[in-house]
């Protein structure tokens, strides 16, 4: 299996996403690690990643894909992976697309963790307050929300049109979320079993 997880700031996403990890035994793909981690090597790769992330600048989609494909041709990642923050651009989502197809593979499925914004703003700002960060105000909350939707709508448009979004209704509780995860993920993997 091969699943993509997306959802906006505070719907509970590294929660599900940690569990969901646990429970199928896959590596967990987090650009924002893939990248520190590649920064650290000495390798050309290593350098070209270090010179955006120590100047602040985020690396570009060339870039991200390659450093997905690095990871995808570890061992670990033979039975399957959890794309968490990747793709993030349409660009990104057609160039990982390409490159599983080169070696006759595919995403599975897209896990949209689907929440209320008036919800996810309240979240948020309750988040804020227990983790005393004064950065996450009801403004920079609304700008990371219409950044969201600015580049994950085209991606959940692009992905549903090959049949592969399971939306997930994030405003239950953690317990009932996950369970509606489980339940969409061994459908998808029976339908897949009885497809091959």
């Amino acid at each position: 299996m091969r699943i993509i997880f997306i959802g906006p700031p505070g719907a509970g996403k590294g929660t599900q996403c940690k569990q969901l990890v646990d429970h199928l035994s896959v590596p967990h793909l987090s650009t924002g690690d893939m990248l520190r981690e590649i920064r650290g090597e000495s390798s050309s790769l290593g350098k070209l990643v270090a010179s955006y992330i120590d100047t602040g600048r985020l690396a570009p989609d060339f870039l991200v894909v390659r450093i997905v494909e690095e990871f995808l041709r570890r061992e670990q990642c033979d039975s399957g992976c959890m794309f968490d923050g990747f793709p993030r651009t349409l660009l990104q989502a057609q160039l990982l697309g390409e490159q599983l197809a080169s070696k006759n593979d595919r995403i599975s499925m897209v896990l949209n963790l689907d929440v209320d914004e008036d919800a996810l703003v309240q979240r948020l700002l309750k988040r804020a307050e227990i983790e005393n960060r004064a950065d996450d105000n009801a403004e920079t909350i609304q700008q990371r929300l219409r950044v969201y939707h600015r580049q994950t709508s085209p991606l959940l448009d692009f992905y549903a049109q090959r049949g592969l979004v399971e939306r997930i209704d994030g405003c239950q509780s953690p317990e009932a979320v996950f369970q509606q995860i489980l339940d969409r993920v061994r459908a998808r993997m029976e339908l897949m079993r009885s497809a091959n």
